[in-house]
């Protein structure tokens, strides 16, 4: 019994559960539905049941011709509305009997309007400036449809009330605001102005829904042209490089077209214009554009007119007797300065400077007398530029007059010595009298009684004294030198050189590299040794990509580094050491940049084409020499060759014959020996020289002379 007691429990409970837990839905679309379309709506139970729908609280029916009512399963259904109506506007309601019992419900609301539009309403208006325009709004719709009207995204004022709109003129007009929006949605402006052109938007919207649509209309309001020149008169200088302009502003609407009246006939050279004609430029102006230039701006509403007047001078003209003097110190300088210009300008002289610009009075030293710069006595300080300017109204112009004199004294000289060498150096610049410094003198000594030994250094060089003995007393002093000549020696300054160690380290600068494609050529200075020879230099280079560093030595009187097989387009780092009996000195840094190939094919001869003409030279006069020997002497390579081919007996060879008609022999002289000449006997070829009988000896061993005359009781058969 305890049992089926427990069961019925567990049963009613499930059965609880079950449609506690059941759900019911209604999916459809907006709920805003335009008139005329199709709009359909989805019920979904939680469980198996019998769905029914109604309208309003009304069951539909199957046969409604406005409903279509389609059973899906036992769990959905969908309802239908053809072809919707402003009377379908309600609440949808879904009910589901379920088959295990009880029943769950839901509804939809639905909406269906009538779209809005504006039929047609003008978009583009047109109104005078001060008088009503009334802008209207025909907005229709179903249900009701309302409007509102903004500028700028700001709701313009209705019944009455002041509109919100900012304008430059009062918002009351008669004591009415003066922007209003009637009860049939037409917007009404009251004294219009042209603040009030622009955009105008009209909002219609159905009441309690979130739909609306919008129509921007364009209000212009038209007015007379109105005119201005904010330089009603301007004053120009003439010249090739003078220019003025005229600007007329104007305003109104439509737009107005300007034109303009000059006191000359237009020339498109020097007359232009801009865009929309408000602006003339003149370019170059002359004294001829002088006069009034009338701006007309004109409209369909009308026309306004403004006139500006130009007044045309002459910029001021500055002539300076010379503009370059170079003097010695203590001599004096006069320079005229000639002005012009129209108005007549006034007259200044000047010198620059790095401090400011300094004038003159009529009395001192430096002085202006009239339109004349006098300088008495020149000093290095006077050197520099000197400006005469010539100011008006019509403008400023100046012309400067170099003054250039030997450098002055220096001053503030010290020296830093070292074992082989002492350096100097200015705290303060030199005075370099009007003109660059070029170059330092350095002079030192070791006692009074001596004559100063002299160095002259590059103004851009390290200023370095050297050889110098070590640990010895020295004095020293340097002065200036520049365009003009050497200025005056500082006073002498006393130091002691120190003792011997290792050399300074070499003085490098890229300015100075040289390039031959990938050969680098770097000068370089050892300032001090040290006090002892230099024994060599090593250097280390190497490029950027590389990991592992070059080395070569220098002899110790090098002065360049020599780099061969560098890689083009590369940086390289490079550092050198000096080495003297003491030690090495610091390394000196450099970083340089292996420039681009720039080898080409050039039209030549080159190197294979000098060497082959060298040899065909060469050959040609080989050649000649051998020919002439040959010849004169029957000896060289061209007769052993002849020899060789056709014998003793060369054709076209003269042989000199032993003697006249009287046996008299012909003596000749060889390397300044007498010895007798004559024909040469066949049998020689073959026999050796008789007793008492001298030969010749060549080169092609083929004998030059006549073996001697045979004594008395000699063989006859040696004779010719």
């Amino acid at each position: 019994m305890a049992a089926a007691l427990l069961l019925i429990r567990y049963c009613v409970l499930f059965t609880f559960w079950t449609l506690s837990d059941a759900k019911i839905e209604i999916v459809a679309g907006e709920p805003d539905v335009k008139v005329n379309d199709r709009y359909l709506l989805l019920c979904k139970a939680g469980g198996e049941g019998t769905i029914t729908w109604f309208f309003n609280d009304e069951e539909v029916e199957e046969d409604n011709e406005d409903f279509l009512i389609e059973k899906l399963d036992e769990t959905s259904s969908k309802l239908i509305i053809n072809a919707a109506k402003l009377s379908n506007t309600g609440t949808y309601t879904c009910k589901c009997e379920y088959d295990s019992g009880g029943d769950k419900e839901t509804s939809a609301d639905v909406f269906v309007y009538e779209p809005i539009t504006f039929g047609k309403t003008a978009t583009y208006h047109e109104f005078l400036k001060g008088g009503q325009a009334l802008i209207p709004c025909v907005a229709t719709g179903k249900p009701a449809v309302e409007v509102q009207w903004y500028r700028s995204s700001t709701q313009l004022g209705t019944d009455g009330m002041r509109g919100t709109l900012a304008t430059a003129s009062s918002g009351f007009f008669c004591g009415k605001p003066r922007i209003t929006v009637r009860p049939d949605n037409i917007l009404q402006i009251d004294d219009i102005q042209r603040e009030d052109r622009g955009t105008y938007t009209c909002k219609a919207f159905i009441k309690g829904r979130p739909l609306f649509e919008t129509l921007d209309i364009s209000v212009v309001v038209n007015t007379q042209p109105v005119v201005e020149i904010h330089e009603k008169q301007k004053t120009v200088k003439s010249g090739p490089d003078s220019t003025v302009s005229i600007t007329c502003s104007t305003s109104g609407e439509p737009k107005p077209e300007i034109t303009w009246s000059i006191p000359t006939a237009l020339d498109s050279h020097r007359h232009e214009f801009n865009s929309d004609r408000s602006e003339l430029t003149i370019k170059p102006v002359k004294r001829e554009d002088k006069g009034e230039y009338i701006c007309t701006a004109k409209n369909k509403i009308g026309e306004s007119t403004v006139t500006a007047f130009l007044d045309v001078s002459e910029h001021p003209v500055v002539i300076l007797s010379q503009s370059e003097v170079k003097v010695k110190p203590g001599e004096m300088v006069a320079v005229s300065c000639n002005i012009s210009g129209h108005p007549m300008p006034s007259l200044q002289w000047i010198k620059k400077g790095p401090d400011g610009n300094t004038g003159f009075s009529s009395s001192g030293r430096i002085k202006v007398q009239g339109s004349d710069l006098i300088v008495e006595k020149v000093a290095p300080s006077d050197g520099g530029l000197y400006s005469c300017i010539a100011n008006s109204s019509s403008g400023i112009k100046e012309e400067d007059f170099s003054l250039q004199t030997s450098p002055g004294k220096p001053s503030q000289v010290s020296v830093n010595p070292g074992a082989a060498a002492a350096s100097f150096n200015l705290s303060k610049a030199v005075v370099d009298g009007g003109s660059t410094i070029t170059a330092y003198i350095l002079q030192w000594r070791q006692d009074p009684q001596q004559k100063w030994n002299e160095m002259v250094i590059n103004s851009t060089d390290p200023l370095v004294a050297t050889p110098l003995l070590p640990y010895s007393k020295y004095s020293f002093r340097l002065a200036a030198r520049n365009i003009v000549g050497q200025g005056e020696f500082s006073d002498i300054s006393n130091a002691r050189t120190l003792g011997e160690r290792e050399p300074d380290k070499p003085f490098l600068t890229d300015k100075e590299i040289k390039f031959e494609e990938n050969i680098a050529r770097l000068p370089f200075k050892q300032l001090d040794t040290g006090g002892s020879p230099i024994s060599f230099y090593t250097v280390h280079y190497k490029a950027d990509k590389d990991d592992e560093w070059r080395e070569k030595d220098l002899l110790p009187n090098a002065t360049e580094i020599y780099l061969h097989d560098l890689q083009y387009s590369s940086d390289y780092q490079l550092k050198i050491v000096a080495h003297n009996p003491n030690g090495p000195s610091m390394p000196a840094m450099l970083n340089f940049t292996v420039p681009q190939s720039s080898a080409v094919s050039k039209p030549g001869l080159g190197k294979g084409g000098v060497v082959g003409i060298v040899m065909l030279v060469f050959l040609v006069l080989l050649i000649a020499v051998d020919a002439t020997c040959c010849y004169t002497n029957r000896c060289g390579m061209l007769m052993f060759l002849a020899v060789k081919l056709f014998g003793q007996k060369v054709p076209g060879s003269k042989v000199m014959e032993e003697g006249d008609g009287n046996g008299t022999a012909i003596d000749m002289k060889v390397n300044g020996l007498a010895s007798p000449r004559g024909s040469i006997p066949k049998q020689q070829a073959q026999n050796s020289a008789p007793p008492g009988v001298q030969s010749e000896v060549t080169c092609d061993k083929a004998p030059l002379t006549k073996f001697e005359k045979a004594p008395a009781n000699g063989d006859p058969t040696t004779d010719a």
